[in-house]
This record gives structure tokens, sequence and C-alpha cells, in this order.
């Protein structure tokens, strides 16, 4: 297991140590707040937070943001459940958590990092993601939509 990565700036923290994460922050957030995962079960994030590279971002020991990465560590990753909490927007959080999350060591290898957004292109395409240079290559299949946050919705 590698050890925690930790970047500090000001009175903000972040880390990828899985045992700060505060799992009531993010599964109120993913489940309530966010778009993509609306009513999305406690055990599914620990089970996503268990096989995936994460970020917390902290102020004054308060988790304020996440991000994770789905990885092999060789090849791929999959940039996923990114937030900062409202209150804490407007100072920059989101481009230093994404400077964090692409300096991280385990990733400079990484052939392709891909994710999905239905409204932070702007942020993303600063960092260098594109819009999928061949669309038609690219495809997905639904798979165990057993919550109401996957129905119905366009990822």
């Amino acid at each position: 297991m590698q050890q925690p990565l930790e970047a500090t700036k000001g009175n903000y923290r972040i880390t990828t140590d899985k045992q700060a994460l505060q799992l009531p922050v993010i599964h109120r957030y993913l489940s309530e707040d966010s778009y993509w995962a609306q009513d999305i079960p406690v055990s599914l994030v620990e089970t996503s937070i268990e096989h995936s590279l994460c970020f917390g971002m902290y102020h004054e020991g308060e988790q304020v943001g996440f991000a994770r990465v789905v990885t092999d560590y060789a090849t791929f990753g999959y940039l996923a459940d990114v937030f900062v909490l409202p209150a804490h927007r407007g100072q920059g959080l989101s481009k230093w958590l994404m400077e964090v999350i692409l300096s991280h060591p385990g990733l400079q290898q990484l052939r392709r990092m891909m994710l999905m957004t239905q409204d932070a292109q702007g942020l993303y395409e600063q960092y260098g993601f594109t819009v999928w240079e061949y669309p038609e290559r690219c495809m997905s299949k639904r798979i165990g939509e057993s919550y109401s946050g996957m129905k119905n919705k366009k990822a």
C-alpha cells in the first residue's frame, strides 16, 4: 500500500489517506446534492472509496471536498465524484484539487484519464481534458441501476 500523500494551501489540506475521509459528508453530498449520484446508498459509496485512489480536502479538520480516481496505476484512470462544498467554492480550491490529483506520482505513467461532466467542462479543459476525439469508438453499458440517481439520467 502506498503512503498517503498530502498537500497544504493556507488552512486547507488535501490527503490521499482514506482513514481521514468523512463518509457522512461524502455520502450526503453525492446522494443529495450531486446530479450524478442522487440517492446512492452509503454501501455503494463505501465500496467505491475502497476501490479507488481518493483525495479528501479538509478545512480545519472538516471535509469540504473530495475526488477519486478509479485506476490500474498503469495505463488508465477515471476521475469521478469531484466536489467542493458550496461554502468553500470561489477560492480556486477545485483548481488546486485538480493540480494535486494530476501530479500524483502513481498516475504519471497513465496513457489516458477520462471523466464525465455535465457542467464543469471549463475547469477540466484548463488541465488538458478534451471532448473524446473518437466518439464512435467509445461505448458504455449501464449495469445494476439500483438507485434512483441512475434511473432515466444521462451520464
